[in-house]
């Protein structure tokens, strides 16, 4: 199974490296005095994207401040300087019908500048990802997100693995990827991400302030 990996990524990077011909684009961890820029950044790529204005930024904001938080898993890519893509995967955990918890990561958000989207920024930054949880020793890591997009990357409906979300649900959106071969086979159960995926909407608008101001639309991406 590492072996396969190691093919998939690098037939992502050799996709990329057309994408990215006239960019050079460095991965590295997430420094203190970058918080702001990158929830700026997510904030950016989120806005009016699933419902008017977003939640994404202040999602990361509070991940950070959470014991789940990964250090080694907030991710930037940085080009000529400026920060044009942002990731970060946090500790999560699966509960099988035993009551015994195993820990698996919970990926995102993940965003690049909408300027700068589809250009491989987003591929580059997951599979650094998935490279620095296999060194970091978790089983595997969870999302909800695009299949098209995240199926490149390995990742499978989370049902072929036997976990649900926490209400008992499966849908194509709720995906899970192995970090080595046969690590979740005895991983199955409900998925439960950490609390600070929980927005208090009342905080928002004091969080929302220490933004530039955007003009909240309805658009034909959003979730009706």
């Amino acid at each position: 199974m590492a072996q396969a990996k190691s093919k998939l990524a690098q037939k992502i990077e050799y996709e990329n490296r057309n994408k990215l011909k006239h960019m050079e684009v460095l991965i590295r961890e997430t420094a203190e005095k970058d918080f702001y820029q990158t929830e700026y950044l997510t904030r950016e790529a989120f806005w009016n994207l699933y419902h008017p204005g977003c939640v994404e930024h202040m999602i990361l904001h509070n991940l950070r401040k959470s014991k789940c938080c990964v250090r080694e898993l907030d991710l930037v890519a940085v080009s000529d300087g400026k920060i044009v893509g942002h990731i970060i995967s946090t500790r999560a955990r699966i509960i099988d019908p035993a009551d015994v918890v195993h820990d698996v990561l919970c990926v995102g958000p993940l965003s690049v500048l909408p300027e700068l989207q589809k250009k491989g920024i987003g591929s580059e930054l997951m599979i650094k990802s998935i490279e620095t949880a296999k060194k970091l020793g978790y089983p595997g890591m969870i999302l909800f997100g695009n299949p098209a997009y995240y199926h490149r990357v390995g990742f499978r409906n989370a049902q072929e693995f036997g976990i649900t979300t926490k209400d008992g649900q499966n849908f194509d959106p709720f995906m899970a990827l192995e970090l080595n071969a046969n690590a979740l086979a005895d991983v199955k159960g409900r998925f439960f991400e950490d609390e600070a995926f929980e927005v208090d909407t009342d905080q928002l608008p004091g969080f929302e302030s220490l933004f530039p101001y955007k003009e909240k639309r309805v658009t034909e991406t959003q979730f009706n």
